[in-house]
């Protein structure tokens, strides 16, 4: 097994969209159902966790400073300026929350996802179906203060979003269908092209070769996609074929999602989920709902920042 750090130890809900902010030397994530966006600055471990009014499921920096939070309720801008708290390891401050653009959905049947920018500084965020089972998540992203519909239909939770380093391809995950698709992308004109199957997962929980469900996902420098498999206890880094290149066993059942940080970006953190588990696997699994880490010996690249 890889050598896994605990990078915080406090047991999040459904922990996601780890972002690292490299000016900042500090992790950014969500408790989706904790209602919180996370701080972590790792030299010091100062913690700072700012609550929201609604579930937080994706977070990009913004240009103009701050982040972008795509919250159930819509898009918003959430000014991270830290007052001083003198010795205070951790703290929970007020939301200082602006509204850019509600939510271009039905807030009662469905909520925002997993979310990423592209190269042209849009921010891309999928939804999450809550419509009993319906194949009806979609694809928006936020270009300037202004909400787009990229694509509608074909699955019910659109996750595991990233882009290949020349941004010509974006990858989706459909968790609740264990499959991973990939899509020409055109990040001049943020056109895409028709979905087609990177790799199918098994989907029997109880098959001896089940790995999980797809969740969350990055890429390195190489190209590879590195996804969390959500029940599966593991990471999993595919070739551009779909082809395993590695595989990472962890010590939880529900990682969601990775991202590559620390000054050389090649620390792996990795989100992962406690909520709605049996009480038998949180004794077997006690860092479930951590924030973990391992050194990786290809890096990541550094997440492009949301133009307001």
């Amino acid at each position: 097994m890889a050598h896994i750090e605990v990078a915080f130890d406090s047991a999040m809900q459904v922990g996601e969209c780890p972002l690292w902010h490299k000016d900042e030397g500090a992790l950014y994530w969500v408790d989706i159902l904790g209602f919180a966006v996370h701080r972590l600055h790792l030299a010091s471990g100062l913690h700072r966790r700012w609550l929201m009014p609604s579930e937080p499921a994706a977070i990009a920096r913004c240009a103009a400073g701050g982040l972008v939070v795509a919250l159930r309720s819509g898009f918003f801008h959430l000014d991270t300026k830290l007052t001083d708290l003198g010795q205070e390891r951790t703290a929970i401050l007020a939301g200082a929350l602006t509204a850019i653009a509600g939510a271009p959905y039905d807030t009662k049947t469905a909520r925002f996802n997993d979310g990423r920018v592209d190269g042209a500084g849009r921010f891309w965020v999928g939804t999450r179906s809550e419509s009993g089972g319906q194949q009806d998540a979609q694809m928006f992203y936020l270009e300037r203060g202004t909400v787009h519909l990229a694509w509608s239909g074909g699955m019910s939770s659109a996750n595991g979003l990233a882009f290949s380093p020349d941004q010509r391809t974006m990858y989706q995950a459909d968790t609740a269908g264990h499959t991973i698709r990939r899509m020409d992308f055109d990040v001049a004109s943020a056109k895409l092209g028709p979905m087609r199957v990177l790799r199918q997962f098994p989907g029997a929980r109880e098959a001896d070769d089940y790995l999980g469900r797809p969740d969350g996902a990055a890429v390195d420098v190489e190209g590879a996609y590195w996804c969390a498999m959500y029940e599966g206890g593991r990471l999993l880094r595919l070739a551009a074929d779909g082809s395993v290149l590695q595989e990472v066993l962890l010590p939880l059942r529900c990682p969601t999602m990775v991202a590559f940080g620390g000054p050389d970006l090649r620390t792996l953190f990795i989100t992962s989920a406690s909520a709605g588990r049996p009480a038998a696997e949180l004794a077997e699994y006690p860092l479930s709902g951590r924030v973990l880490s391992l050194r990786v010996d290809v890096a990541g690249r550094t997440e492009h920042v949301y133009l307001p």
